[in-house]
């Protein structure tokens, strides 16, 4: 089986081919470097050059290998940046998307895994959030996202092409076994910036709100090591080469996290200071966010392993230590 994985030098998509390749799959990656890192790419893949804005080397890239399946994970993912500029988000997200599925369309590729996101529920109307959550984004990002989820069903009913949407949560953490350590550019995720305190290359990091409604008044989030979400990439496909039936699917450890609790078990397994100080809550942050994963459980076959706070904080640290080695 050969796997085109879009987006396979970034942080999640590293992990996927990762995966994939453990499991003795082949794996082409498509990445334009934008976010990607050329430290993300392994020996025994192959790899093409290119932006998902180019229908033609898309094309090309389909034409030349006989793929049995697409990973889709090419996309920007900036909140707040899809706010002040969101026609880059339309032009990335979507219009790539629609390259993507053309060409696979005109290759007969009739198989896509997609990265979806649960920014498409947008502020939570009951907890834990399941696939019958109403889908109301409060950003421009989550908004993208799920216009490909529609723009995906269209192409399931016309082109027969079947999909695999996996909403997924806060994806955090870093290859157990060391191999992957390419550091994402501008984090804007929590554990990320946890990190660059602990390492020195930020002063301190600003909580925002003291006062939440939750166990320690800071926001409690549900976070998924990233490889649990690289596991369940694969079971995707598989179950789509099983079923041949669309699906989509949340992606969570069902377990919640605190802003707080992760610092402060951050501060315990580096051994570092973590300079933190409380600012404003801001604008459109829900207090609690969580999933049920039990769709994903029964269709997939799927429950996250290792997205337990250690494992989490432990392996990002690894990955750190690797980066900034002799500086901390």
């Amino acid at each position: 089986m050969h796997i085109l994985v879009i987006g396979g030098a970034g942080y999640i998509g590293s992990h996927v081919a990762r995966e994939l390749l453990d499991n003795n799959y082949k794996v082409t990656v498509y990445d334009n470097f934008s976010s990607g890192k050329e430290e993300n790419i392994f020996a025994d893949e192959k790899l093409v050059r290119g932006d998902v804005l180019d229908f033609e080397l898309l094309d090309k890239t389909m034409r030349e290998t006989k793929f049995d399946g697409i990973i889709h994970l090419s996309a920007f993912k900036a909140a707040g940046e899809s706010m002040t500029t969101p026609e880059k988000y339309s032009i990335n997200n979507i219009c790539g998307t629609i390259n993507i599925l053309n060409a696979a369309v005109k290759n007969d590729v009739k198989k896509i895994i997609f990265s979806s996101t649960a920014a498409i529920y947008g502020e939570p109307q009951y907890l834990p959030i399941d696939e019958n959550h109403p889908t109301e984004p409060a950003n421009y990002y989550g908004f993208t996202k799920l216009e490909i989820e529609r723009i995906l069903n269209w192409y399931d009913k016309l082109k027969d092409i079947k999909f695999v949407a996996l909403r997924y949560f806060n994806a955090a953490g870093y290859d157990a076994k060391g191999r992957i350590f390419g550091l994402e550019i501008n984090p804007q995720n929590l554990l990320p910036i946890v990190m660059e305190v602990a390492a020195g290359v930020r002063e301190k990091i600003t909580i925002f709100g003291s006062d939440w409604d939750t166990r320690d008044g800071t926001c409690i989030r549900d976070y998924i090591h990233v490889s649990d979400l690289s596991a369940a990439h694969l079971k995707a496909f598989e179950y789509l080469l099983k079923t041949n039936e669309s699906l989509t699917v949340n992606l969570g450890s069902q377990t919640g996290v605190s802003v707080k609790e992760m610092i402060d078990t951050a501060r315990k397994i580096t051994g570092k200071e973590i300079k933190a100080e409380f600012g404003a809550r801001r604008d459109g942050d829900p207090s609690v966010v969580l999933a049920t994963a039990k769709k994903a459980e029964e269709t997939l076959g799927w429950k996250a392993k290792c997205s337990d706070i250690d494992s989490l904080i432990s392996t990002t640290w690894q990955a750190y230590k690797k980066n900034f080695k002799g500086v901390i």
